[in-house]
């Protein structure tokens, strides 16, 4: 488990897959303009716990850490953050992603949850760099990327398939800090 001040995160178990099927679906509108395009199954019970099963997999192989973002005072499940398509090598790198339930946006959670998770990622995992990929659009999520400490470095465009059309993506990144002693 990764604490923070509000938040804490944990990876996901199939015992939370009712909460995380709670979560995509009353945020599945929402979720979806910043998405690729998700099958029906999904947004099943049996979909969630394939989805969980899946990470825990990764997370044994050093490609993922998937995790739940949870709210402190109540325990609840808010959000999803990740570390995927972890590089080991020469590289030490990963790029991070986050949804965050439309209904706590705007609190300083997914600032605190990014900042956490970058904190596990250079000190635990000691990865070099992280990068994130973000519609020019969603400024909120631009922001807290930048109030974690990323920086930009330009556009990639038609990068991603989002709900079926190829968006471009503000390309942010940080380093790790300790890399640089």
């Amino acid at each position: 488990m990764i604490e923070g001040h509000a938040i804490y995160l944990r990876p996901l178990t199939v015992s939370d897959a009712l909460d995380s099927l709670q979560l995509q679906s009353d945020n599945r509108q929402f979720f979806e303009h910043f998405s690729m395009i998700r099958e029906d199954s999904f947004y099943t019970l049996e979909g969630q716990v394939e989805k969980i099963k899946r990470h825990e997999e990764n997370r044994k192989n050093d490609q993922e850490y998937y995790f739940g973002l949870f709210q402190k005072e109540n325990n609840k499940l808010i959000g999803t953050i990740s570390l995927f398509q972890v590089m080991r090598g020469s590289l030490q790198s990963a790029f991070i992603g986050y949804f965050l339930d439309q209904n706590y946006n705007g609190k300083g959670y997914a600032t605190e949850a990014v900042k956490a998770l970058v904190d596990y990622a250079f000190n635990k995992l000691h990865l070099h760099r992280i990068e994130a990929g973000v519609m020019p659009r969603n400024m909120s999520s631009q922001r807290v990327l930048e109030k974690a400490g990323f920086h930009s470095e330009g556009i990639a465009r038609k990068n991603v398939n989002i709900n079926g059309i190829w968006e471009d993506h503000q390309v942010l990144a940080i380093l790790n800090p300790n890399d640089e002693l």
